[in-house]
């Protein structure tokens, strides 16, 4: 390696760590890209010790790579969720439960993920994964690094042994997580579960209709459109419940959530129903 491109690295170091160790002067805004217009992802209170980290990527100068550690919120539309409730690889993590909504980061396979919520066609996620976001490069960051210690770089000679091209440094691990199944659905013999009872919102429907085949549950959830995203289980409710009242009716379901055998559809068995 050439020595003016060692004294480079040598600069580039010491800036990093700086940056790393300084806290930040005032709240600064995390976002998705290295671009003020992009989705604001955090925002950092004035304090906090930026997490530096290095993205493999040319970023545009004046800017800084940071990792966020999470949890974060995140939604996944319902075609990529797996009969086992988890986010397929390679599919989206959105910030909105909607179309062209901004990508927050591409599901792994192993990512700890859970259930909170469904929205229609969406289901959101807490998602235990570290991403990366920019900030803009406080501006005394550069000044941090003392005046001696840039002319010691510039004028020092290069030194005898080789240093390893920048682009081979290895990107710092992820920290491990405690256990193996944190945040993630505990897996039953039908495929998967999201393990805790949660609340559902929809409108209430029967599935009975004289032109199409029985259906495997006698009701079903559905969204604003009038398209199923999950069937209702209502074996567990009293018998004396007036179901008839609720049908075509915004409802608030709260049950757990399963998947279908033998389908990609997916139930909630039903433990309690009230009007929204």
């Amino acid at each position: 390696m050439k020595p003016y491109t060692l004294r480079l690295l040598a600069v580039f170091g010491a800036l990093t760590v700086g940056l790393s160790a300084a806290p930040l002067t005032e709240a600064t805004s995390v976002y998705a890209k290295a671009d003020a217009a992009s989705t604001v992802l955090a925002t950092l209170k004035a304090g906090t010790e930026p997490a530096v980290t290095v993205d493999g990527a040319t970023i545009p100068a004046g800017w800084t790579a940071v990792t966020l550690a999470g949890p974060h919120e995140v939604y996944a539309a319902n075609k990529d969720v797996t009969k086992a409730l988890d986010v397929r690889p390679g599919s989206p993590y959105l910030t909105e439960p909607k179309a062209g909504a901004p990508v927050l980061a591409l599901a792994e396979k192993g990512d700890q993920t859970e259930i909170t919520d469904y929205r229609g066609k969406w289901t959101k996620f807490r998602l235990s994964k570290p991403v990366i976001g920019y900030i803009k490069t406080p501006a005394k960051s550069a000044a941090a690094v003392p005046a001696a210690t840039k002319a010691t770089a510039a004028a020092a000679p290069a030194p005898a042994v080789t240093a390893a091209p920048l682009k081979d440094a290895p990107a710092p691990a992820a920290p491990a997580p405690a256990t193996a199944n944190i945040g993630r659905a505990a897996p039953m013999g039908d495929g998967g579960s999201s393990a805790l009872p949660r609340l559902f919102q929809g409108k209430f429907a029967s599935t009975s209709h004289p032109l199409r085949p029985r259906r495997p549950y006698e009701f079903q959830l559905t969204d604003d459109a009038g398209s199923r995203y999950a069937y209702v289980d209502i074996s567990k409710l009293l018998a004396t419940e007036q179901l008839n009242k609720y049908v075509d009716r915004t409802v608030v379901v709260y049950g757990t959530a399963r998947s279908v055998p033998g389908s990609t559809e997916m139930v909630i068995v039903a433990e309690s129903l009230q009007l929204r």
